[in-house]
C-alpha cells in the first residue's frame, strides 16, 4: 500500500468517524429532548410540589438536559449531545474501517431515521419561534428559545412517530446496504 492510498483510507476512516459521531449527538439530542420534560416535570411535582413547576425552569431544564445532560443511573443510560457524540465517537475508534463504512451508509439510506430527524428539525424550527410568543412574559429569552426548540424537537419525533404508525412509512431504499460483516 502506498503512502498515497494510506492517506486517502485515513481521510476516508475521519470522515465516516465525523458523520457517525455527529448522528450520535443529534440522536443523543433527540432522544433527551422526548425525556427530559416529562421526567423532569415529574421530579419536581413529587419532590417539591406543582407550585415549583414554573414554564422557565421546565424549558430550561429541556434544552439543558438536551446539549449538555446525561441520565446516568445503573439502570438507565440517556446521553444528550455530549454524551451521544462521546458514545459515537469511542464506538467509531473501536471499530473497523470497514465497518464504520457499513454503519455510515446504512445510516445515509435509513429514510426512517433521516425522516425523523427532518420532523424533529422541523418540530424545533417552529416551536423555537412559537414558543417565545406564547410564553413571552413567563420565561427568559434564552430558555424560550431553546426550551422551545427542544420540545419542538419531541413534538416532531412524535409526528413521525404517528406518521409511521398510521400507515406512512417511510420508503425503502433501491440501493442494497451492505451488512458491517
Amino acid at each position: 500500500m502506498t503512502y498515497e492510498e494510506d492517506i486517502e483510507l485515513a481521510a476516508a476512516r475521519a470522515a465516516d468517524t465525523e458523520y457517525l459521531v455527529r448522528r450520535s449527538m443529534s440522536k443523543g439530542y433527540q432522544l433527551l429532548s422526548v425525556f427530559t420534560p416529562p421526567l423532569y416535570a415529574s421530579i419536581v411535582i413529587f419532590r417539591r410540589g406543582a407550585s415549583q413547576l414554573t414554564v422557565n425552569r421546565l424549558l430550561r431544564a429541556t434544552w439543558v438536559g438536551g446539549v449538555a445532560g446525561a441520565i446516568d443511573t445503573p439502570h438507565c443510560r440517556m446521553p444528550g449531545i455530549a454524551g451521544g457524540g462521546a458514545f459515537g465517537y469511542v464506538r467509531s475508534v473501536n471499530s473497523t474501517s470497514e465497518t464504520l463504512r457499513a454503519r455510515r451508509i446504512r445510516a445515509a439510506y435509513d429514510t426512517s431515521s433521516l425522516r425523523a430527524d427532518d420532523h424533529a428539525t422541523i418540530g424545533a424550527l417552529l416551536f423555537a419561534v412559537v414558543t417565545p410568543a406564547l410564553f413571552w412574559k413567563r420565561a427568559t429569552a434564552i430558555h424560550l428559545i431553546f426550551g422551545g426548540a427542544g420540545l419542538g424537537t419531541a413534538a416532531g419525533l412524535f409526528a413521525h412517530l404517528g406518521r409511521s404508525v398510521s400507515g406512512d412509512v417511510p420508503p425503502k431504499p433501491l440501493y442494497e446496504v451492505p451488512s458491517p460483516h
